[in-house]
């Protein structure tokens, strides 16, 4: 059974300033949680509508009604975890970087998270009005991948200065990116959903990159930036 105490707690993980002062996050369905746990973050508290088969003190059996209350999701998926908030930092990764300037939409970030996981982007550098990574929406998007990438939030600009590798900018004029040259060690930036990258961001940057455009119509204004992300990432693989 899950307490009225544990139901304030998770209900309020659904808010970046409860999850800042609790130093916790909420994650749901089995397996995102399997994914967490196998990658070593530390289980707070798992309540699940499944009979265990390995009880322990984390693991609270529930029902499906209580459930429902615990659930961010419309449709709940068996059972929700809170994971400890791991310690983060910028690593000097030696192949790509992947910087976000402003990306608000949580599902695209989610994406984002899971396609640096599967092209072995590690460090994910995100401007400090980028959505939270451990929002609910970005954790289930991120289908596990939020645990094996390196995400940190800080001034992007300042960091962008103090780099000392190319700096390429995913815009809609730029250096058709299927014939450039593209670097295996280099911090690609990818800007806001409606308004790109900003001026201030853009100044950092040493090399501008496009994808081309092949429709006949020319009204499709710009690609989805996960779309986008997916395929740029791609380029730098081949």
């Amino acid at each position: 059974m899950v307490s009225k105490s544990q139901i304030k707690l998770i209900t309020s993980l659904h808010k970046k300033k409860f999850r800042d002062k609790e130093g916790l996050f909420v994650a749901e369905g089995p397996k995102v949680i399997s994914e967490l746990i196998d990658a070593g973050l530390e289980l707070h508290s798992h309540f699940s509508t499944l009979i265990s088969d390995t009880p322990s003190e984390t693991y609270v059996h529930i029902t499906a009604g209580e459930l429902t209350k615990i659930s961010a999701l419309k449709t709940a998926n068996t059972a929700v975890a809170i994971f400890k908030i791991p310690e983060k930092h910028i690593d000097s990764s030696e192949g790509l970087i992947l910087a976000m300037d402003a990306i608000r939409d949580p599902g695209n970030l989610g994406t984002i998270i899971r396609l640096s996981d599967w092209f072995g982007v590690v460090q994910l550098v995100c401007s400090m009005d980028t959505v939270d990574c451990y929002n609910s929406k970005v954790v289930q998007a991120t289908m596990g991948s939020i645990a094996r990438v390196n995400i940190t939030y800080c001034d992007l600009s300042e960091y962008l200065m103090n780099a000392s590798v190319p700096i390429y900018g995913g815009v809609l004029n730029g250096e058709n990116v299927y014939t450039a040259e593209l670097p295996k060690k280099a911090i690609l930036v990818l800007g806001n959903e409606g308004n790109g990258i900003s001026d201030q961001i853009m100044t950092h940057v040493s090399k501008k990159i496009t994808i081309p455009q092949f429709g006949t119509s020319q009204k499709t204004e710009s690609l989805n930036v996960a779309t986008a992300t997916a395929i740029l990432l791609s380029e730098f693989n081949r």
